[in-house]
């Protein structure tokens, strides 16, 4: 069971989403604003929030990049068009996944299911850590930690460093980084993996000239591998 809390204002909508999934074994809140739905996040912690986008009082935009700067919980936004520019602002700025109006709630449950079990947060998961090296990530913590000191990742940097250290020892290109972290196969810019990197880099401790564990290969993408003698 997973603790979900809904953001739509639309009062037909909301309930039917709340009690289907209820029924499917999770627990689940709602807000009708953003300012509310911001407050529950904070207060309660839910493992993941469906944020509507248009919302009466903040838009929705607004209430992601809020939420951002003080929680890293799941994000799943829901749009009326899946080639609006403000959903890729939205996932570039932090969302996990999006819905288009309308949905069902058999779209929306499957959606949520996918982050939850990404992100290491389906309620009952075990414990699991990664380990490369001296770099050890605690999933379910949303954690990392390098030589015993943790490190200050953002959703989108723990995101991607997780997904390379699932593959450690692979090349892995953009274009799968862009449709496995960032979910957005149909187009995102590599430019936005570039700069992630280039932040995870920094707090790692390393640069391009001299990588420790991101190593860059040229033309195709990069791999994640302990340093010699880690």
């Amino acid at each position: 069971m997973a603790q979900l809390l809904i953001v739509e204002d639309d009062a037909r909508i909301r309930p039917l989403v709340v009690r289907a999934l209820t029924e499917r074994g999770h627990a689940v809140r709602s807000e009708a604003t953003g300012m509310a739905g911001l407050n529950a996040a904070v207060e309660l912690r839910p493992d993941l929030l469906v944020l509507d986008l248009g919302l009466p009082d903040v838009d929705g935009t607004q209430v992601l990049s809020m939420l951002r700067a003080v929680s890293d919980v799941p994000v799943i936004v829901a749009t009326a068009r899946d080639d609006d520019p403000t959903l890729v602002r939205c996932l570039e700025g932090g969302a996990d996944d999006y819905v288009v109006k309308p949905y069902t709630v058999d779209q929306l449950a499957a959606r949520i299911t996918a982050v939850l079990r990404r992100v290491g947060r389906a309620g009952g998961a075990a414990s699991r850590e990664i380990v490369v090296g001296r770099l050890r990530i605690d999933v379910p913590a949303r954690q990392a930690r390098l030589d015993d000191e943790q490190l200050d990742l953002s959703p989108k940097e723990f995101d991607l460093l997780r997904h390379l250290a699932e593959r450690a020892g692979d090349v892995v290109t953009k274009r799968e980084l862009l449709t496995e972290v960032w979910q957005q196969a149909w187009g995102g810019s590599e430019k936005t993996v570039d700069v992630h990197l280039s932040w995870l880099r920094r707090k790692l401790g390393e640069t391009a000239a001299d990588p420790q564990y991101l190593h860059s290969v040229r033309g195709v993408g990069v791999r994640l591998s302990a340093p010699e003698g880690a």
